[in-house]
């Protein structure tokens, strides 16, 4: 038994007790950002297995242009070009992926050579800079260079709502720019990673829940994310982007994941409404949500605000089934994973001795429940021989992108075997592989568990199990 799994012997009956999550919504992946423990600790390695073994399928991590790219380089097109600082966060999208679980890269912060000797919070004072930067990230981890895995998850800036992350908010009149100057600054950064990436997904706004919408003397600048986003459309209501991501914390810090606020401010509560204004400010239908930042810090671990180790595994477990329950959510991030000596957020779920709380129990048994890599497919009744996406991120370390992958599959409904398959299919560029249920004609109506193991030659014996869900509509 893994060593901090030890330490959950004593939370796990609580954790037997929680109820079944509704099964509304598609799955999600889900996850922690924790950089000080996940990139710079000495013991990161056995961090990350925890992470793992808590049934995380995604880390978040920030991108600082600035800290990678502190002088310009001679080539910025050029991934590899040696003014760039790529190796912690090389390390981190390889431990990763060598845990099955997928890197979400966050790129914000300007280096001072690209716009004038000025704070990271400030916009580059040529664009193009950012697309050339975001292109050679994206580039580095398109998965065509050996060593250097794919990545496929992508966010643009941080907190974009927030002075704190891009100044400036509002003009020496009050009048509202960051919007506006965050919509070229997405579009730039959108068009760097698709063209270094095309098969990368790109969400954009990252904005917190909440803000004043004016300026406020003696204050810094927030936008709320509603209306920020309402205006970030009206500046370029074409904007392309793949989801829009949000952190939506309750404020104050110790209320509840059921927190009802003020319009247009936005906790897990008023997601409903922020989606279906996105789809009409932006003219789409269904803009996908991204849940990159959440938590619950606790009042015994140093925040004194905070709520009691009891609270944070309820909630924890109440914040998971809400955003389960959104069929337009597609990722759920928590923040952090383990308390930190360096960090302001006592929001762990492992104490800095390492030592679980309750919450970690929670964590656990609700991510389990919503793995997307045990996927969710829907096809046609009678569709012939339907093929179905397996995720094989393990096996992107060593395997080149064409090498074939053998499979056993069986096809269930309701326990009972309908089908025994032993196809192939080769490993593709994004370390996943479409496999054909050749012969296999699902019924209208009927659904089906499809129970896959994999092999490849270069994967060291390890064999990879995957159960998805086959819904024939």
């Amino acid at each position: 038994m893994h060593r901090l799994f030890r330490s959950l012997i004593l939370v796990v009956l609580v954790a037997a007790a929680i109820p079944q999550l509704a099964s509304a919504g598609s799955r999600m992946w889900i996850g922690f950002h924790d950089d000080p423990n996940f990139r710079y600790e000495g013991n990161r390695q056995a961090i990350l297995d925890d992470a793992r073994d808590a049934n995380a399928t995604i880390v978040r991590t920030l991108v600082t242009w600035a800290t990678i790219a502190p002088t310009k380089p001679a080539n910025p097109a050029d991934p590899f070009d040696p003014a760039y600082r790529f190796q912690d966060l090389d390390e981190l999208v390889r431990n990763s992926q060598a845990r099955g679980m997928e890197a979400l890269l966050t790129v914000w912060g300007t280096p001072k050579w690209a716009n004038g000797g000025k704070t990271p919070n400030i916009l580059p004072s040529k664009l193009a800079d950012f697309t050339t930067f975001t292109k050679a990230l994206a580039s580095r981890y398109s998965g065509r260079t050996a060593g250097y895995p794919f990545v496929r998850f992508y966010s643009i800036w941080n907190e974009s709502n927030l002075q704190l992350f891009l100044s400036p908010q509002f003009d020496a009149k009050g009048r509202s720019v960051g919007p506006r100057n965050y919509a070229k600054l997405a579009a730039a950064g959108y068009a760097g990673i698709k063209a270094g990436s095309p098969l990368a997904q790109v969400a954009i706004g990252e904005t917190s829940s909440h803000g004043r919408d004016k300026k406020l003397k003696g204050n810094s600048d927030t936008h709320s994310p509603g209306r920020f986003a309402q205006l970030v459309a009206a500046a370029n209501p074409r904007l392309k982007f793949d989801a829009w991501a949000q952190h939506p914390y309750p404020y104050p810090v110790n209320m509840k994941p059921t927190q009802k606020v003020r319009w247009p401010n936005v906790t897990l509560t008023s997601m409903p409404r922020f989606e279906t204004s996105l789809d009409q400010w932006f003219k789409r239908k269904n803009v996908p949500v991204w849940i990159t930042e959440y938590g619950h810090e606790v009042k015994a671990d140093g925040e004194p605000k905070g709520v009691t180790r009891a609270q944070q595994a309820a909630y924890t477990a109440q914040a998971i089934s809400l955003a389960r329950a959104d069929a337009r959510v597609g990722m759920f991030v928590w923040f952090v994973f383990r308390d930190h000596v360096t960090s302001e957020w006592q929001s762990g779920l492992v104490s800095r001795t390492g030592a679980a709380k309750p919450a970690l129990a929670r964590f656990s048994s609700a991510a389990a429940s919503v793995d997307a890599r045990q996927t969710t497919i829907k096809v046609p009744g009678g569709t012939v021989s339907p093929a179905v996406t397996v995720y094989l991120r393990e096996y992107g370390a060593g395997t080149k992108a064409g090498e074939t992958v053998g499979f056993n599959v069986k096809v269930l409904e309701k326990g009972k075997l309908v089908a025994s398959l032993q196809p192939t299919a080769p490993f593709r560029i994004d370390a996943s592989a479409l496999v054909t249920l050749t012969g296999f004609r699902p019924v209208k109506g009927h659904t089906y568990t499809v129970d896959v193991d994999a092999n490849v030659y270069s994967g060291g014996g390890v064999t990879l199990s995957r159960r998805l869900t086959l819904i024939a509509t």
